[in-house]
């Protein structure tokens, strides 16, 4: 199988796990990207578009719905009074992290036919393409980035 097959299918694969794992949470996959950006921190509306790739559109229908749902609120942003911030719930922060766990163990299976020297080889590879190709971090590895404080 050449490169950009082994690519394209890898990344249906991941897709259709991470899909698979929020409908067990009642959560789109567009949700579960929003609920694990923000677990990390709340971010403004411009910040989320460009790390989730959406138009401000579709941004403040996927917050709407999410606010409707009680994961997420606007709160206004300290540094500009004229901008708001999407903030995690404490309902959508408990959720974030359920789901970010069964994520995770899902797709951290999907390697397990391959030896651990491998793996760990698909791990570097995988990382500097993401790196390389300046990634959103859409979705962290444990203890990566700033941690924030959950309100209601």
């Amino acid at each position: 199988m050449g490169i950009v097959t082994a690519l394209v299918r890898s990344s249906f694969l991941v897709n259709a796990v991470y899909a698979e794992s929020g409908r067990a949470y009642g959560l789109t996959p567009q949700q579960g990207q929003l609920l694990c950006v923000l677990m990390t921190q709340p971010y403004g509306m411009s910040e989320l578009g460009a790390t989730l790739g959406l138009a401000k559109s579709s941004l403040t229908g996927l917050v709407d719905r999410s606010a409707q749902l009680g994961l997420v609120r606007r709160e206004p942003d300290p540094r500009d009074g004229r901008a708001i911030r999407v903030a995690l719930t404490d309902r959508g922060g408990r959720l974030a992290r359920e789901f970010y766990d069964e994520a995770s163990r899902r797709i951290g299976d999907l390697p397990d036919g391959l030896a651990p020297a491998d793996r760990d080889r698909l791990a570097e590879l995988l990382g500097r393409l993401v790196r390389e190709n300046e990634v959103p971090a859409v979705f962290m590895e444990a203890g990566e980035g700033p941690v924030h404080a959950e309100r209601t």
